[in-house]
Order: C-alpha cells, then structure tokens, then sequence
C-alpha cells in the first residue's frame, strides 16, 4: 500500500508513468471517452481547511473514474468531535478505498495514514501541497516540455508550495530560485532535502525571475495564517509578480499561480491574464493528475 503525503513519496520514474497516464487520461476526458477502471471504489474527502478547486477536482475526478465520494467536514462527521485520529482512521479506511485529507499540520494526516487499510492522499496541509505541484509540472511538461534541467522562480512566502516546490526539484533534476521576504525564508529541513544543490535562494526577486523557464507564487497569507495579514502585507511589498519580473524570465517562461489569487498583491493583473499565464490549464489539470494518482494508488501501472 502506497500513501501519497508529500511530493517525495515517489520516485522520478514513478512521476514520469504518472505524467503520460495523466496525459492519456485527459486526452480520454476531452474526447468524451469513458475511462472508468474505480467502479464501486469510493473516495473519503476529508476537510479541515476549506477548498473549492481541491474538492471539485477531487470529486468529479473519482466520479469520472466510475467511483463515488463520501465527502466530510469536521461540522458534519466525529472529526471536529474530539475522537482520536487513529480512532477515525481505522474506522473510516474500513468503509471506503481511498482517502484524501485536507487539513493543517502535517502531523495529523500522518497520524491518520499510520493506522489507515486504504491509501491516504494529501490535499493540503501547512506544510505540503503535492497535488498541486503535481499538476503544475505536468502543466509545463504540456507547454514546454520535460522540466528536467530547467529553472522556476519562485517568488513569496516560503510556504507549503516552496517546500513542495523544493522537493520536486531534488526528485526531478530541475533548479529553483527562491526569492521571500526575511522571515519567510524556506525550511530545508521540512521539505526533507539531502542538500541545497537543487535551490538557490536570492533576497531580490528580480534576480530570482532571470532567466527563469517558470514564474510562480502563492498569497501572502495562507489558510491559517489570517493572523499575520496586515504585517505580511508590508513585508511582502517588493514580491509581486509585475511585468518587469516577467521581462527578466525567458521570453517564452510560463507564469503559474495555484489560485484563489489576489491581483495587484502577489501577482499584478497584466501577468496572470496575459498571455504567459497557464494558470486555468494548471486549475484544470489538478483532476487529471489526481485521477491518473487515485488510479495508481489503488490499481498500480496499467
């Protein structure tokens, strides 16, 4: 049984099968071609921090894959009750054959994992979010090909996304440049990394975009952090994607936000709806991934 709890729990070959299985699988969606291999398969979708592209992906991925969905909330289930983690686990991993959780610290969605029968997914947690970065490579390998080799920008909060960023680059044999405010800076230690070789990090931004093959960024306050908003807004001032980082990439580099956005903080309005932008084709590719994801979890390589 393989559980999927960050971006390091593959392997570069066990990435390269999920990416052609995701293309094919997409190819399939857009033909109007039924690709059902999860019938009578049911997906748990647990949510301690809401979502809106993580549940809809999710959902209407397994449901096109020929399974259902059970979807809770710590309002509606024993979650948000005070019953143990290891006691949810082993009862819900009893009715069900897939498990996605989205929630805070990491901790907790491996506590579960530790006492589950069935695969567990992580949907986001405070420290990872490797769907996302899943679908956001699998995004450039349709744009631009294989990511091996290349550079991404990654300008903002060193975040669950920088990490996750961090770890995809070691696995992957891709450099990131990571540019954040001071006292934002990434953790080496909790993205887990053997070394820096992979990552270079520069205090301006600018220096961070230069011939970058990849823009991309985050909020400024994450789920979880609406404490720090006002003060993030100051610190996070000169780390907006503006035109003039855009112009200091490649001239063919893609700029990619996971979304909800906020034009004119993180990101000027000019770059994410200008024609360098794939942010709604990276939105879109979350279900293809995942689908190609849940049907590897549970069925292995066809």
């Amino acid at each position: 049984m393989q559980h999927y709890l960050q971006f390091s729990d593959l392997t570069a070959p066990d990435y390269a099968y999920l990416f052609e299985r995701a293309a094919l699988i997409k190819k399939k969606f857009k033909n109007y071609e039924k690709h059902q291999p999860l019938v009578d398969r049911t997906l748990a979708m647990i949510f301690e921090k809401a979502s809106t592209r993580t549940r809809v992906s999710f959902e209407a991925g397994m449901y096109q894959l020929g399974g259902s969905v059970v979807n809770l909330t710590t309002g509606d289930s024993q979650l948000g009750r005070a019953e143990p983690i290891e006691d949810s686990a082993k009862v819900i991993s009893r009715m069900v054959d897939l498990v996605m959780i989205r929630t805070f610290e990491q901790t907790k969605i491996e506590r579960f994992a530790q006492h589950s029968r069935v695969p567990v997914i992580n949907g986001l947690t405070n420290e990872f979010h490797p769907c996302q970065i899943l679908a956001d490579i699998f995004t450039f390998i349709e744009h631009r090909g294989s990511i091996a080799g290349k550079t991404v920008a990654w300008v903002g909060d060193g975040n669950n996304m920088a990490n996750t960023w961090l770890q995809a680059s070691e696995i992957l044999g891709f450099k990131v440049h990571v540019s954040t405010p001071t006292g934002y800076e990434v953790d080496q230690s909790i993205a887990g990394l053997r070394s820096s070789d992979s990552y270079q990090v520069f205090q301006d931004p600018m220096q961070a975009c230069a011939d970058a093959d990849l823009v991309t960024t985050d909020v400024w306050t994450s789920m979880g952090f609406e404490a720090e908003n006002e003060a993030r807004k100051v610190a996070f001032t000169d780390w907006c994607v503006d035109l003039d980082m855009m112009r200091a990439a490649k001239p063919d580099a893609l700029f990619m936000h996971c979304l909800p956005a906020h034009r004119g903080e993180e990101v000027q309005a000019e770059v994410i709806d200008g024609l360098q932008s794939v942010v709604w084709e990276e939105a879109e590719n979350r279900m293809h991934v995942q689908k190609a994801l849940m049907e590897y979890l549970l069925l292995g390589r066809l």
